[in-house]
């Protein structure tokens, strides 16, 4: 049995320059740099020196001559909310909703000849398609050998059926041969092990060098049909692809490099890793496939690009940029069949971008934070600790989150605890175990609780003065000071102060439980 070959795509209608360079990666790096986010090394780097000048880096970082080819390279790209809000033309804040709407509209791909695409204007084949010609650094100290990070893989479900897209590290092996991280479950291991059972290669073909919205489609997870609609939904726009040089597969068309090759029948075979993982620590040794390379095809200005994973600058990661919004995806899905009006949710990169969520919500009945923390805990999402709070802390600051933890919880009637849960192994506090325990917080005030004692104080905010003495605001009805300030008019409070005292000392004054000031034996309230 062999594998079907898919129906061919309907044909771009005569694309020009114009659309296959729109969502070029190059074309990003100048945006980034000109809002701010992006460093440029003009002088020639060495290789061994990349990791090092990314690592805790802040911005992108554009290397004008890495290696002694002095090949441009960059890295960092994804690593902040802005950066993935710039490739949205959204904000930080609205980054989730945005991405959700648009992957409501998927839109197919398009076929181009390879005339067209830009990413075949340099082929490269047989001996040729050498791994180390490329400016492949090692990335952490005891990595097992330098990788390939930036890698969306493109394949096809041994059927032919399905068009699958991810995000996979290759291990560099030598001149054509890399290990392949293919050990979590996923739709892709899914797919090869239907290819080694059947006893056939898998053709792959890997996009080194995507704008932002194509690295986002590829890392998180959606249900169902040809994927790399989704990438164009990301995008706003069909996805050109043209067919592969050397294997049955198409690839993106407006990409900066393309691997080309396969992943053999013996299935898991060799040794791949060591590698600092995206939780912040090394993961093992590990057995995985092998990916063959067969041709490497290229813009003729190729720009490389590397991902950061790992270390101790987790937030500043583009691995852990790209998780906060798997993570977030599946957990608001999860979510909306759970409570009523979830308002926003944020996936922390500090932790990885997976383990650690805030969840906004309003209650509309009792209950319903404890919902969300079930909800969110038992979602694919794999998220190991969940905050919830009420609509007036803002879940983007560490401080008010950190407010919120201190002033309205309670360990022994706040804290959730969930054992005996799936968990990903690469987490080291599990121990070597399977199973693992999920926490949430609940930092909700009890639904239809008096907030009047936990309202937060802010400036006073004066109206138009009323043109009223003291006194005879008084006798309007209840006052607070800042209400008796406004009522003269008084633009420094002092005098308002003293003529307190004067109607105290005269007919006497009283104050409400709220603070409200009103004249003596008087019943307004």
């Amino acid at each position: 049995m062999t594998a079907t070959v898919p129906s061919p795509l309907p044909a771009e209608p005569s694309p020009g320059a114009n659309d296959l360079d729109r969502f070029r990666l190059r074309h990003f790096i100048d945006k980034l740099a000109q809002n701010g986010e992006l460093d440029v090394v003009e002088t020639p780097t060495d290789l061994a020196a990349i990791a090092a000048r990314l690592d805790g880096n802040p911005k992108a970082v554009l290397f004008r001559q890495a290696g002694p080819e002095k090949t441009e390279l960059v890295g960092n790209v994804l690593g902040s909310r802005k950066r993935l809000a710039l490739a949205f033309d959204t904000d930080e804040h609205d980054l989730l909703q945005n991405i959700l709407k648009r992957v409501e509209t998927p839109i197919p791909p398009v076929e181009v000849p390879a005339a067209l695409a830009p990413v075949q204007q340099v082929v490269w084949t047989g001996k040729d398609a050498d791994f180390t010609r490329l400016p492949v650094h090692l990335q952490h100290g005891d990595d097992g050998a330098p990788y390939i990070s930036a890698s969306i893989d493109v394949t096809r479900s041994f059927d032919g059926k399905r068009r699958n897209v991810g995000y996979r590290r290759l291990m560099l092996r030598g001149r054509h041969e890399a290990g392949m991280d293919l050990v979590a479950p996923s739709d892709l291991r899914f797919i090869y092990g239907d290819y080694v059972k059947h006893r056939q290669r898998m053709p792959v073909a890997f996009a080194l060098g995507s704008h932002p919205a194509d690295s986002v489609a590829a890392a998180c997870t959606w249900t169902g049909g040809d994927e790399m609609a989704i990438v164009g939904a990301l995008r706003g726009a069909a996805v050109p692809l043209v067919r592969c040089v050397s294997i049955d597969a198409m690839a993106p068309a407006d990409a900066e490099i393309v691997l080309e090759g396969y992943l053999d029948e013996s299935g898991w075979s060799e040794p791949e890793g060591p590698y600092g993982e995206f939780l912040g620590y090394y993961g093992h040794l590990k057995i995985n496939p092998v990916f063959h390379l067969t041709a490497i095809t290229m813009r003729r200005d190729a720009l490389f690009q590397t991902v950061t994973i790992g270390g101790r600058y987790l937030d500043m990661t583009d691995t852990a940029a790209l998780n906060t919004v798997r993570t977030e995806s599946s957990a608001w899905a999860a979510l909306r069949t759970a409570v009523r009006e979830p308002l926003a949710i944020y996936a922390t990169p500090a932790s990885g971008g997976v383990y650690n969520l805030r969840l906004q919500l309003r209650q509309r009945v009792p209950g319903e934070s404890r919902n969300a923390i079930a909800a969110v805990l038992a979602s694919t999402a794999e998220v190991k600790h969940v905050f919830v709070v009420d609509e007036d802390v803002d879940i983007f600051s560490d401080a008010q989150m950190e407010w919120a933890l201190a002033t309205r919880f309670q360990a022994d009637r706040d804290l959730v605890v969930m054992s005996g849960m799936r968990a990903v192994p690469l987490d080291p506090s599990l121990r070597g175990g399977r199973l693992g325990a999920k926490a949430g917080f609940d930092l909700t005030f009890p639904f239809g609780a008096d907030r009047h004692a936990s309202h937060i104080p802010e400036p006073p905010v004066f109206g138009a003065s009323r043109g009223l003495t003291v006194r005879a605001a008084l006798e309007a009805g209840p006052q607070s000071f800042r209400d008796l300030m406004e009522a003269t008019g008084s633009r420094d409070g002092r005098e308002v102060l003293l003529a307190l005292d004067d109607v105290r000392n005269a007919v006497g004054l009283e104050r409400l439980p709220d603070g409200r000031y009103r004249l003596a034996g008087s019943q307004q309230t």
